[in-house]
């Protein structure tokens, strides 16, 4: 073990050579070892740089490392790695094209104010991330009172990714666009309250969001997601994805269907609707859930024709839907049009309950056909 670290110090010690550092996995011990070299020196060469830590006790890193500066630096990627004085740093940044800032620790916590005004010289970045370990990183209520008087322009990001509360995620959208953006995803941690209303106004100042048709909902054992996109695009499609994070099946749907109600505007063009289970990892079911939590989820997919649903999904959703009646029944999903459901199909009480919710849609003038497989029931 000792002559591999002297081996790394040994490389680290040709500084003007170094193009490429990647430390992985290392504790916070041996990092720290590591760090000791690289803040006694610039590395003008350094053009990949990844650090990652596995045992939470990284060492804050100081404004000195790599000299202060890094002009050639095109990728940097921190995983559980204090850096509260990385904004310095990227300002000598200006060809990075991915910056992947992964389980920062709340010791390095950075403002959304920072983080921008160091991205606004990063004309050539490609790919952004910032992931937080915990809800404890949030921006302060003074610094919220604020509201920016210009948005900074981030002309080369395609991919943008954010772990963290929604009040971060609000001030930091608030102060970009993003003209290429063709991917989002997003993970909230889990709250009583989700407050989104700068998303949405991002998405439609990005050209590439503008024609979502499709959306699927995955419900896991510790998330729920929905994300949205064109259903006859590639596989490179454009997307727009929003997980919540948390386990007990009543709380997940109660907050996504705060997201979706939200994000009403971003829905307006939706024609299909999937809701499925995670097949690795399923949520974990409740009986208790009450009808009334699958209708919130459903309500804001009010132009979506199309219907599907997975066998246990459909066993939850279908006493909700029977249990509509007159102008709520066609006031619930009103551009429904087919209903398609996984596998072979049910019978009894799921069967029963789907066949009384089809009649009262053909009662009032807005049919609905229900397909089990390839199998239509007129």
């Amino acid at each position: 073990m000792a002559e591999h670290v002297d081996n790394v110090i040994d490389a680290l010690e040709l500084n003007d050579r170094v193009s490429q550092i990647n430390l992985w996995d290392l504790s916070g011990s041996e990092l720290e070892i590591y760090l000791a070299t690289m803040q006694q020196c610039s590395f003008p060469a350094l053009a990949h740089l990844n650090l990652s830590s596995y045992d939470g006790t990284a060492p804050v890193i100081s404004d000195s490392i790599l000299g202060g500066s890094a002009p050639r630096l095109r990728e940097l990627t921190l995983y559980d790695i204090p850096f509260p004085a990385l904004p310095k740093l990227l300002l000598s940044t200006t060809d990075l094209v991915s910056l992947n800032l992964r389980s920062i620790p709340h010791s390095g916590y950075i403002s959304p104010e920072a983080i921008v005004a160091c991205l606004s010289s990063l004309t050539r970045l490609e790919y952004f991330a910032v992931e937080f370990q915990s809800p404890r990183s949030r921006p302060s209520r003074t610094s919220r009172l604020r509201p920016p008087l210009t948005r900074t322009i981030l002309p080369a990001l395609t991919d943008l990714r954010f772990k963290g509360v929604t009040e971060y995620l609000e001030d930091l959208v608030a102060r970009i666009d993003v003209p290429l953006l063709a991917e989002i995803w997003i993970t909230f941690f889990n709250q009583l309250v989700f407050d989104i209303l700068q998303l949405p106004k991002l998405v439609f100042r990005t050209k590439e969001f503008t024609a979502f048709n499709q959306a699927n909902v995955v419900l896991g054992e510790n998330s729920t997601n929905v994300t949205l996109f064109l259903q006859t695009a590639t596989v490179d499609t454009t997307r727009l994805r929003l997980e919540t994070s948390c386990r007990a099946l009543d709380w997940q749907l109660s907050s996504l269907a705060q997201v979706c109600e939200l994000c009403l505007p971003i829905l307006s063009n939706l024609e299909h609707l999937d809701i499925r289970e995670h097949p690795d990892r399923p949520p974990l079911w409740q009986d208790d859930i009450e009808n009334t939590q699958w209708l919130e989820v459903l309500q804001p997919f009010v132009t979506v024709k199309n219907l599907y649903l997975s066998n246990k999904v459909a066993s939850y959703v279908s006493p909700a839907l029977q249990g509509l009646a007159g102008e709520r029944a066609t006031e619930m999903l009103p551009m429904l049009q087919a209903l398609v459901l996984d596998g072979p199909q049910p019978s009894g009480p799921v069967e029963g309950a789907f066949r009384e919710f089809v009649a009262v849609r053909q009662l009032s003038g807005h049919p609905v056909a229900i397909r089990y497989g390839k199998e239509e029931i007129r």
